[in-house]
């Protein structure tokens, strides 16, 4: 299906929510559609103005659109990564990644509020100077810096050539075991804000535009992601999906059962996020209204909450395990 304006997908995708908003799998496959929809035109109108790309390149996300677990808003989370590195390669897709975020914004996604876009020459780079800020990135091994190095792990291409995220996670992953930087990672991803009282009770946010709502993403979904992520890290897995990534750990120390209990309670949590939240925006979506759960289901959002908590403490324990060492 061929659309010539931004808003004839934007009014496609608002069509095809309704159908779908309430499975995941056809939600992230809709909003997959719609990347290569908004891509295609982005490259279309740049091509017809300043001509086809000067050089190969790879269009990637993060974020959840990177690992596949978007809710029904997102934000943008991409960035571009070229083969030549030259002054009109450079200005080339710097102008691309500004005309695919506005395109994103204009069919319904939120622009990142970190300037996390192919718009910021900070994520548009040739292969070359990503491979040199990522080395940078790494030396300095900052709060920032990790974080940013965190941000691109869950990179994943959705357009051109594969390969070079796939080199540059590779080029990641060689320094961050040979510097043993494990321990920087697990201390930017330490905070975890609580959702059980000492009493057993859930614990919903007491002010704000969402009191008397869980703010599922804080306190269970990025545990998940988090620790995950963490364990991909130390066995150099490619795989950006949180299910993904579980079932390629090794069983020597992860059960195929402790798998799948995790596995389980993961996607229980993504059916619940699109089944009991506040989807007017992309903020509201992160929380769950509590009053409308059942006392079987408010159990069960508790023992997943319990999960996530256990999953990060086992990730935190085998990354201090190997610093040790290191």
């Amino acid at each position: 299906m061929d659309f010539i304006t931004y808003h004839e997908i934007r009014q496609y995708r608002v069509q095809q929510l309704i159908h779908v908003s309430h499975n995941h799998l056809k939600l992230n496959q809709l909003h997959e559609e719609t990347l290569q929809q908004v891509l295609n035109l982005s490259i279309k109108r740049i091509t017809d103005l300043h001509g086809p790309p000067p050089s190969s390149f790879s269009f990637f996300v993060m974020g959840s659109a990177g690992r596949l677990e978007q809710s029904v808003w997102s934000d943008q989370d991409h960035g571009i990564i070229y083969q030549i590195q030259d002054s009109e390669a450079n200005a080339y897709f710097l102008t691309l990644g500004k005309e695919i975020s506005k395109g994103f914004h204009d069919v319904g996604y939120e622009y990142c509020d970190g300037n996390v876009m192919a718009s910021n020459q900070l994520w548009c780079k040739s292969l070359s100077e990503w491979e040199q800020q990522l080395g940078d990135w790494i030396r300095e091994a900052s709060w920032e810096s990790i974080r940013n190095l965190l941000i691109f792990i869950d990179g994943r291409s959705v357009y051109g050539e594969d390969v070079y995220v796939e080199q540059l996670k590779e080029f990641i992953y060689q320094k961050v075991h040979k510097e043993h930087l494990f321990k920087k990672f697990l201390s930017n991803t330490m905070y975890l804000k609580k959702g059980i009282s000492v009493l057993g009770q859930i614990l919903v946010e007491t002010h704000g535009p969402h009191a008397g709502f869980l703010n599922i993403k804080e306190i269970a979904l990025i545990p998940y992601i988090n620790a995950v992520r963490l364990l991909a890290i130390r066995e150099k897995l490619m795989e950006t999906s949180t299910l993904k990534r579980l079932d390629r750990l090794p069983e020597k120390w992860m059960p195929s059962s402790n798998k799948e209990l995790y596995k389980q309670s993961f996607i229980k949590l993504i059916n619940y996020r699109l089944l009991f939240g506040n989807h007017k925006d992309y903020e509201s979506g992160h929380y769950l209204t509590i009053n409308q759960l059942t006392k079987e289901q408010k159990k069960e959002i508790k023992e997943i909450i319990k999960h996530a908590e256990a999953l990060f403490q086992f990730a935190k324990r085998l990354i201090e395990k190997d610093d040790s060492f290191g």
